[in-house]
């Protein structure tokens, strides 16, 4: 349904993306992972044809991006991060002036208007202006507007961002829904909205995509290697790297740095009781465990490790 080969944007002197190639098949949902920055808006805005690529290429649905843009925008609805919604607007008024513009007329404008109120559960509302509504309907509508012209495939680009954690629930459910019947693109740098909704993953860093496949395949990355999360208070400064230069140590990140506290994260290979030669490492020096864990290889570990650049 999507295949994007070699695609590279660049603003100025800032390489954006850097010839990201990649394919998503019809009816899969699939999670477009990365920090932010990472290049992930740039990328879904050229698939739909919001930004032309400087090289490369892509086709999405069978359009071609370049010279088909817009049988591209007919075959996909687009959420971005921010909804395109107009405040003054009722929701029935808006979702109106959207079928207008899909070109959905009469009967069809009404049907259409009635699956997605329905499918999105924003009937409630629909007399409301949009701009008194809560974060969590505006994304609702926001997805009704993607889905009015029923598309084949969904890109929804950050679509939790900024919502409390009911309306996150709520969010992740409907598309779970959608991808049983649409080919859908998440693009998110929240980890456990990816490993609650989407069979396959792209990881992009710095432009690039460092990494494909399932959630499990990625974990397995890991496989037969101890990582342990540990957490320090009042660190020296250099104890990160104390703790790099360990013969028995493979990968150190950090997990979080406040103020009197150090929270990281470290891999070792098999055979290596990683958590055991820390602990006696960190009485030789005398520092402060508050936490030192042993953890399952996850797709966090596999984010961070690819995603972190120590310093």
């Amino acid at each position: 349904m999507i295949e994007a080969n070699r695609l590279k944007k660049s603003f100025g002197p800032v390489l954006a993306v850097d010839q990201v190639s990649f394919q998503v098949r019809k009816g899969e949902v699939v999670g477009f992972l990365g920090p932010n920055g990472a290049g992930k808006t740039t990328t879904m805005r050229m698939l739909t044809c919001f930004l032309s690529p400087d090289s490369g290429s892509a086709t999405v649905a069978g359009h071609d991006i370049l010279t088909d843009s817009l049988g591209v925008r007919r075959s996909v609805g687009y959420l971005p991060e921010d909804a395109p919604l107009y405040a003054d607007m009722t929701v029935t008024g808006f979702l109106g002036f959207i079928a207008d513009v899909r070109g959905l007329r009469n009967s069809k404008r009404r049907t259409a208007s009635d699956r997605v109120i329905d499918i999105c559960g924003i009937a409630s509302v629909l007399n409301r202006p949009i701009g008194e509504l809560s974060k969590g309907y505006r994304q609702r509508v926001g997805l009704a507007q993607a889905l009015i012209h029923d598309p084949e495939i969904l890109i929804l680009d950050e679509p939790t961002s900024g919502l409390d954690p009911a309306q996150i629930r709520e969010i992740r459910s409907l598309i779970k829904t959608l991808g049983e019947e649409k080919t859908v693109i998440l693009c998110t740098h929240i980890l456990p909205e990816a490993q609650a909704t989407c069979g396959r993953v792209l990881i992009i860093n710095r432009g690039t995509i460092v990494a494909a496949g399932t959630p499990d395949e990625l974990s397995a990355r890991t496989a037969g290697k101890e990582t342990v999360k540990v957490c320090l208070v009042s660190p020296p400064a250099d104890a990160l790297s104390l703790v790099r230069d360990l013969p028995f140590v493979e990968e150190v990140w950090t997990l979080e740095k406040t103020p009197g506290r150090l929270t990281f994260g470290a891999r070792t290979a098999s055979g290596i009781s990683l958590s055991e030669e820390l602990f006696k490492f960190a009485v030789s020096k005398s520092w402060v465990l508050s936490e030192l864990v042993k953890e399952k290889a996850s797709l966090e570990d596999v984010f961070l490790k690819l995603t972190t650049k120590e310093k």
